[in-house]
């Protein structure tokens, strides 16, 4: 039986987007791929809220979480730390021998803007990264708060990881001065993991022309190069690409207000069951996150067997991260998830607290 996925990511994919991936296959070369990358770029800009780059990678996000450190850090850059997947991003940069200093929060807490306002005065850094929505803790850091402290300092490039917030929250790339900001498709943009979607500010692709020993496939001027052809630098997932074009369509016929609206419902619906059930969260009051939310398991309950009595209805959640297993579990609520499919797991696990 397959189960409907309610998890962090990969998540639910609709037989829609499935089925736009079964277009016949084109050559990566040929006029055909060039109309299908022509069509879904301006789609994405217009998501985006950008009139700067957007480029396509074959790639999961964290190679472009890797990709964005080696095109804009020339000095030493400043990693946000709030979560294991903010922590990675930290570890990324060691790995490539960058100079890199962790902005340390605890899990569970948002970053704070006068916590990244402090840390860039001391003048060390000329980029910082950023993680809009970080899936271990549940917890949405203020990105509009944020970015009013970066433009304080325009030599510091502002890297942004929107992997499970892009499409379901609104993010004006141009209006907050980001240089670039990068997502996934298997989480909010509710496609097969496989593409990352990510933006270049004209002010970052000027520094990756001088930033050395950027490698190659992650190269920004190379994807430029071959943007001008309406292509990709190496072979794409051009099936992921047919259904991004889809799914682009769909979001704007959707309307983004109310794709954010739908997204903020569900949320607020969540938060208002873990309530009247005598959970906590564990995300910060005030931060919790909008495309899941991380319950804290107060009462104690067996979640390995909760999933157990929800494979047999035919959906499944998520235990907590890493060192939270078992303290806490998690409710992904994003995509095109709908409100009745959220009540309806929501149910399930009512069934199972009330046996």
């Amino acid at each position: 039986m397959h189960k409907r996925l309610f998890i962090p990511g990969p998540v639910e994919v609709s037989k829609d987007v499935l089925e736009a991936m079964a277009t016949p296959m084109i050559g990566h070369r040929s006029p055909e791929f060039s109309e299908l990358y022509n069509s879904v770029v301006p789609k994405v800009k217009k998501i985006a809220y950008t009139d700067q780059h957007v480029f396509l990678a074959s790639s999961s996000a964290t190679g472009m979480m890797e990709g964005s450190i080696r095109n804009l850090v020339k000095k030493r850059v400043l990693v946000a730390c709030n979560g294991a997947f903010s922590d990675r991003w930290h570890e990324i940069a060691v790995n490539n021998g960058m100079d890199a200093d962790q902005l340390k929060v605890d899990w569970g807490a948002a970053v704070k803007p006068e916590m990244v306002d402090k840390a860039l005065a001391t003048g060390k850094y000329d980029a910082f990264t950023f993680t809009h929505n970080e899936t271990s803790t549940g917890v949405m850091s203020p990105i509009e708060d944020i970015a009013r402290v970066l433009k304080k300092y325009p030599d510091v490039s502002f890297i942004v990881d929107a992997v499970s917030s892009m499409t379901a929250v609104k993010i004006e790339v141009d209006e907050l001065g980001i240089d670039c900001l990068l997502a996934g498709t298997q989480k909010a943009w509710a496609m097969p993991p496989g593409l990352t979607v990510f933006t270049v500010s004209e002010k970052a692709m000027e520094k990756s022309r001088t930033v050395p020993g950027k490698g190659s496939y992650f190269n920004f001027e190379i994807f430029l190069k071959y943007h001008g052809k309406g292509q990709t630098p190496n072979t794409p997932a051009i099936s992921l690409i047919y259904a991004l074009d889809h799914q682009c369509d769909k979001m704007l016929a959707e309307g983004l207000n109310n794709r954010f609206a739908r997204h903020l419902q569900m949320a607020e619906h969540c938060r208002q069951w873990v309530k009247g059930r005598d959970f906590g969260f564990f995300a910060e009051d005030g931060y919790n996150s909008v495309t899941l939310t991380c319950v804290k398991n107060t009462r104690g309950i067996d979640v390995n067997a909760l999933n157990k009595f929800l494979a047999t209805k035919g959906v499944v959640i998520s235990n907590g991260y890493g060192k939270l297993k078992g303290d806490t579990f998690r409710i992904a609520h994003m995509g095109d998830c709908r409100l009745d499919e959220l009540k309806e797991v929501l149910g399930y696990i009512d069934e199972f607290l009330n046996k």
